[in-house]
């Protein structure tokens, strides 16, 4: 688009991409949106809800089509998440993390890697998780402590990682390990671990405030030992590919925030249109009015800052780091804020589980924490800014 001859038409959704957004709506609301209260109650990964999005082809659009995957764009990953996440955000954890774990493959695996892991993917035989947090190296990744050493055919691992999402249901775990001590961030390393590899294996689920329906835990490596074509990349490229990995997966994270925002804004215009106060609809109330247009305001600013970042993904565009943190940022803050709203709008009532938006408000918290910090994303963007 060059300034004094803009094409308007590309400012916009294609057909293809509003359709997926309907198809994905309808599974959501039919499949999802019943089970979300008792996902959160119960905090027991949703199985039927996975089965669903993978007989719809919603678990893993990432994957490339040569992998027999959907080779979906990045936009529309960015609209299967929010739209799942608009009913749910546990259940949104499941193409999000399907993506976090396997976009370091896809990004740097070699092409047999990629042919051994990403078709069970695509086909939803298989779940990717993603290893890099330790309980003192998380935001200060690079100070990890576990290491991977070679033996002959074999990688060794030895270590701890924690915060890791959907562990113990996923089949497949890139996990990233110290190969080199001397070399710091430039002697860390990738990997691809299986749940059948030897010395695996995955600790109790974390008590959480939200998204109780996606399990966290901690995965250990005792001794584990995996083929040495597991390898992702080069050794010692892990920790760049880590970074260039995030670039493109915070993308997913606005987008659950915005689907969490999103959510809580429709059922807050649905409550204030039917409850009454005073003998009016508590609708026509200014201060009501107030707050529900500054949500909606604060939505579709982050819906757009989101999107045009994963344009610039799709495009691989040099000034993706800062666009794709300050999409994280933006929305997560928004989805906090919407959600509070939320809460307040309903009173008394919004305080209960009796209806939806104490749990959105709980599971947005999350968003303004993991694939980095708000604050250490802030730290990202500003790096951008001054170098």
């Amino acid at each position: 688009m060059g300034i004094g001859n803009p094409d308007f038409d590309s400012y916009r959704l294609s057909d293809e991409q509003r359709m997926l957004r309907a198809a994905v709506r309808a599974l959501a609301e039919d499949k999802i949106a019943p089970r979300a209260a008792e996902i959160d109650e119960t905090a027991e990964f949703p199985y039927d809800v996975r089965d669903a999005l993978v007989r719809s082809g919603f678990h893993a659009v990432h994957v490339p089509e040569e992998y027999g995957g959907m080779g979906a764009d990045a936009i529309s990953g960015c609209i299967v998440v929010e739209e799942v996440a608009r009913v749910c955000a546990s259940s949104s954890l499941i193409p999000a993390v399907n993506k976090l774990g396997s976009q370091p493959v896809i990004l740097s695996g070699s092409e047999d890697l990629k042919k051994q892991v990403l078709p069970p993917l695509a086909s939803g035989e298989a779940m990717f998780s993603y290893a890099l947090s330790e309980r003192e190296a998380g935001s200060d990744a690079a100070a990890m402590r576990t290491r991977a050493v070679l033996d002959g055919e074999h990688w060794v691992l030895n270590g701890t990682k924690c915060w890791i999402t959907n562990a113990g249901v996923s089949t497949h775990y890139t996990v990233m390990a110290v190969t080199d001590p001397q070399h710091g961030a430039n002697g860390i390393s990738a990997f691809v671990v299986h749940q059948d590899d030897p010395g695996f294996s995955v600790g109790a689920k974390e008590r959480k405030l939200g998204i109780k329906g996606s399990p966290t835990c901690e995965i250990y490596f005792e001794n584990c030992t995996i083929p040495a074509d597991r390898i992702i990349g080069e050794p010692g490229t892990g920790f760049k590919t880590a970074l260039r990995t995030l670039d493109h997966t915070r993308l997913a994270i606005g987008a659950q925030a915005l689907g969490i925002a999103q959510g809580a804004l429709d059922a807050s215009v649905a409550y204030i249109k039917e409850r009454r106060q005073f003998g009016k609809r508590i609708a026509d109330f200014q201060g009501i009015q107030f707050m529900v247009a500054d949500m909606a305001m604060r939505i579709e600013a982050a819906r757009h800052l989101v999107y045009a970042a994963a344009a610039r993904a799709e495009r691989d565009e040099p000034n993706l780091t800062f666009t794709s943190a300050a999409a994280k940022v933006f929305a997560s803050d928004t989805a906090m804020s919407v959600t509070t709203d939320a809460v307040q709008l309903f009173g008394g009532y919004g305080f209960t589980k009796d209806f939806p938006v104490e749990r959105m408000m709980r599971d947005a918290k999350i968003t303004q924490i993991y694939e980095g910090t708000n604050q250490i994303n802030r730290m990202v963007m500003a790096r951008q800014l001054v170098k």
